[in-house]
């Protein structure tokens, strides 16, 4: 059975102008969404992955959001021309883990509804530009009281 986890994103400062987004679906079948122009603000995504029972201790994240294999999950966010902005000069992703959030954690977010699994991570990269690839630092996912 499938169930569904909040979660939210936050990309700290990232570069003026450019477009950011979700991406929904995977390989040349996939989509963008909450699709936001950075400004001098950070930019905050909220939707939900889906979850199934595991054989392992690890759980099982699922759905159109969720990327890669099995032990190894993460969600993209879209950056420039991946996200739909023709005339930018980035064409970059940026791979959002999933990793290291227990079961313990997913437990308390079907079983509380006033809380959102939260992740920070910083929108501009060493170069100047936004951040792609996986981010590094990553100070992980966190429970955060859902206001």
């Amino acid at each position: 059975m499938n169930q569904e986890l909040p979660i939210r994103i936050i990309l700290e400062s990232p570069p003026t102008g450019v477009d950011f987004a979700i991406q929904k679906g995977s390989g040349n079948q996939y989509e963008t969404i909450q699709k936001q122009r950075s400004n001098s603000n950070d930019l905050r995504f909220e939707f939900k992955i889906s979850i199934k029972e595991s054989k392992t201790s690890q759980p099982n994240f699922t759905g159109p959001y969720v990327q890669g294999p099995l032990n190894e999950r993460f969600i993209y966010v879209d950056i420039g021309t991946c996200a739909g902005q023709l005339d930018s000069a980035w064409s970059r992703r940026l791979k959002i883990p999933l990793r290291d959030i227990s079961y313990e954690t997913t437990q308390v977010l079907l079983n509380d509804f006033s809380f959102i699994l939260e992740t920070r991570v910083p929108g501009t990269g060493r170069d100047g530009g936004p951040n792609c690839a996986t981010v590094k630092p990553f100070s992980g996912w966190h429970l955060i009281q859902n206001l």
